[in-house]
């Protein structure tokens, strides 16, 4: 839910100033202080610690782009509050996630227009290099060439893609995109894509493009960024329907997101019905309160410690081989 339009620049624009050193110091220390109970959390569970497939690293100007996106209450997230609970420096932001005990992570990116994602993919292929636990994320977009570059990204090892339709105001199954999803389907490379309407709906959000792309290519293997909120019912359909279609959890169940996008408890029964496709996700650093909170919204559901280990862990672990 916090992917949002952002001016962004490209490696042409100028360079963001860096955090200053106090909010660096603040959004480290706000992390390391909850990592016990992070740790509690999945040891409880018997498990060797967490993955997250929703974490978001990218260079470090567009990043400030989108914190100062948040700081400013931009339209698209209707005027709420949102502080950024880990403003820190890339290095320091990875440092938390190691000391949650976060064994892998991605680092979700994505362009806003033409010309961004090549570039925005070679950044995210040295990212991973220095990062070992960073899952090798990659981007795309309906433009020309993009089959190249999805195709050269995958030679370059990268084992997920984010795709973005509210921010990139694109149909999902746009002809141009069509050649990369069917690359990406025989290669069998898992696309976070925030699809659904929230937190505000744009010209081609919601269940009915992306089905078209599944009717298209049924292997693809989707991982519906939040859920799908709020449009939450219709992508479990779409789960349901799409044995290779999976939900990432991001923000989802968390009092923040419940005052404005509630996951409606009939369909509970259902999330449990697929949980062997329901992965962590959290949006960190983007977040509007600790981590932790997204790990006890999940608890709170109920539906059971083997759920939470699949969906925390094991899910994920065994699509990445991790």
């Amino acid at each position: 839910m916090c992917d949002h339009h952002v001016a962004a620049s490209g490696p042409a624009g100028p360079v963001e100033a860096a955090p200053s050193a106090s909010a660096s110091e603040s959004g480290r220390a706000s992390g390391l202080a909850e990592a016990g109970e992070v740790r509690r959390f999945w040891g409880r569970l018997g498990l060797p610690g967490l993955v997250d497939v929703h974490t978001h690293f990218m260079p470090e100007r567009v990043l400030h782009k989108v914190w100062e996106y948040f700081d400013t209450q931009g339209p698209l997230i209707g005027g709420v509050e949102w502080p950024i609970t880990y403003r820190a420096e890339e290095a320091e932001r990875a440092d938390v996630l190691r000391e949650f005990g976060v064994r892998a992570f991605t680092s979700m990116l994505y362009p806003h227009k033409p010309g961004m994602a090549r570039w925005l993919n070679g950044w995210a292929a040295d990212f991973a290099a220095r990062t070992p636990e960073c899952v090798h994320t990659a981007t795309l977009y309906p433009e020309p060439g993009v089959e190249d570059y999805v195709r050269e990204a995958v030679e370059a090892g990268a084992r997920v893609f984010k795709a973005h339709v509210q921010v990139g105001a694109y149909d999902p199954a746009d002809e141009l995109l069509r050649p990369a999803w069917g690359l990406l389907a025989e290669a069998g490379i898992p696309v976070v894509i925030h699809c659904g309407s929230g937190p505000a709906p744009g010209k081609h959000t919601g269940p009915e493009p992306i089905a078209r792309v599944l009717a298209r290519d049924p292997g693809l293997r989707l991982i519906v960024a939040h859920l799908g909120m709020p449009e939450y019912e219709d992508f479990l359909d779409l789960a349901e329907r799409f044995g290779e279609v999976r939900l990432d959890t991001t923000m989802a169940f968390t009092d923040f997101t419940e005052q404005l996008m509630p996951f409606p408890r009939r369909a509970l029964p259902r999330l449990a019905a697929v949980g062997d496709r329901v992965l962590l996700g959290s949006d960190f650093p983007n977040i509007p309160y600790p981590y932790l909170r997204q790990l006890q919204a999940l608890e709170r559901l109920g539906l059971g410690d083997e759920w939470l280990r699949a969906v925390c862990h094991d899910n994920a672990a065994r699509l990445f081989g991790v």
